[in-house]
């Protein structure tokens, strides 16, 4: 069975699947005409005649897979089905292997897709950022590849390599780069004045501790007589979201911060402390496509109670409990079974953070010669770190809006 074939069985199999699913998690009501019995008879229906009137005989394991792996990235890119032989797997190696590339992953087109990569890391020296798709690692395709799985496969001793076949936002054509492992190192929070008595500060991830660290950073500018601040959190795609709720907590006096709820995980509310406020005076936030996790928490935080003007693009959208699910065989599904909300009542993963300033960030820069010049070349292509842009719209646009 040819690659195409397989690909529109396993299409045609993950939307009936999905619904045949989703009614199974919704509930058992068997006298619903719209509950998973009723799914259960269409999706029988349809493999059957798939079975008997195909061009070919379906591969019943192919359709399973791109059923379960399609439901899932439906309702939760950040879920995996894992077997019952990776899952193991997964569980002898997740807290073992030391060394990692430092990328953060969601499912993309039923691909593995780039939420962002942690400053200083591997990825991101590779320039390797949010939007790429990864084709495939280690030559294995990504695509139906469990994202717990692929998580896994990224891990490894410090100072091996591992390659990758990316699809960059510049290059339609899938390149191959090769990364080096290294041990995790949060880069530190970068602080600094800026003009007109303008403090500006920039955590880069919020790891566990983070909070603790921008306090330190906040507090010393305000001893330099910042009298304004500016929160960057563009590329902040790594840490919990109790971190982030920390670091509302810093210019929070009292309120709601976020809650977190579940279909069987009961609402809990994370309130603002006075005590641990550190700031009073005007704050605004910036954020990107690239800011995730408990950034997100934070910035929706300072959004809705009004405490921040925040400006740049929409958030990536990932703040949310996940869990394995053992299944009867051995197999597990990790999947969200609680979200975080911001005040208002509005889903982060669901909805990401959208800034009441949209100001788009530019593209990374990539030199024109060196485009040229690739399709010249018969190795593969070296990766292009990051470059920053010349002007920086969204920091100018920060600073605006503080002088209001």
């Amino acid at each position: 069975m040819n690659n195409r074939a397989k690909l529109v069985v396993v299409m045609a199999s993950t939307c009936l699947a999905a619904l045949l699913l989703i009614g199974a998690l919704l509930g058992k009501n068997a006298d619903n005409s719209d509950g998973p019995y009723r799914q259960l008879a269409v999706f029988t229906e349809v493999l059957s005649r798939i079975k008997s009137e195909y061009v070919e005989e379906p591969d019943m394991k192919s359709i399973t897979l791109g059923a379960v792996t399609g439901l899932l990235e439906s309702i939760d890119p950040f879920a995996s089905y894992l077997s019952a032989e990776q899952y193991k797997e997964y569980l002898k190696k997740k807290d073992v292997e030391k060394g990692d590339v430092g990328l953060a992953l969601s499912k993309r087109f039923g691909y593995v897709g780039v939420v962002d990569a942690v400053p200083g890391s591997p990825a991101d020296k590779a320039g390797l950022t949010t939007g790429d798709v990864i084709e495939a690692i280690k030559g294995v395709a990504t695509r139906d590849m469990p994202l717990a799985y692929a998580e896994l496969l990224l891990k490894g001793e410090p100072g091996t390599t591992i390659e990758l076949s990316v699809m960059r936002i510049r290059r339609p054509e899938p390149q191959k780069i090769t990364l080096t492992r290294a041990l995790p190192s949060p880069p530190p929070v970068v602080s600094k004045m800026l003009p007109e008595q303008v403090g500006y500060v920039e955590p880069q991830t919020l790891e566990r501790g983070k909070a603790a660290e921008i306090s330190r950073a906040v507090t010393g500018l305000l001893k330099q007589g910042a009298t304004r601040l500016v929160l960057d959190l563009r590329h902040c795609g790594t840490g919990p979201a109790e971190e982030g709720v920390a670091l509302a907590d810093l210019f929070l006096e009292k309120g709601l911060i976020t809650y977190s709820q579940g279909q069987k995980s009961p609402r809990k509310d994370f309130n603002a402390l006075a005590p641990g406020t550190v700031w009073k005076l005007p704050v605004s936030v910036i954020t990107n496509r690239g800011t995730a996790g408990g950034a997100e928490v934070a910035a929706a935080a300072l959004l809705d109670s009004g405490r921040a003007q925040v400006v740049g693009e929409k958030t990536y959208g990932d703040a949310s409990i996940r869990r394995p699910v053992t299944l009867d065989d051995g197999a597990a599904v990790i999947l969200s079974v609680a979200k975080y909300y911001s005040p208002s009542g509005k889903s982060i993963q669901d909805s990401g953070v959208t800034p009441q300033h949209l100001v788009q960030e530019p593209e990374p820069q990539v030199d024109d010669e060196e485009d040229e010049s690739e399709a010249a070349r018969p190795e593969a292509p070296k990766p292009e770190p990051r470059k920053a842009p010349a002007e920086d719209p969204l920091l100018k646009k920060a600073v605006e809006v503080l002088a209001k």
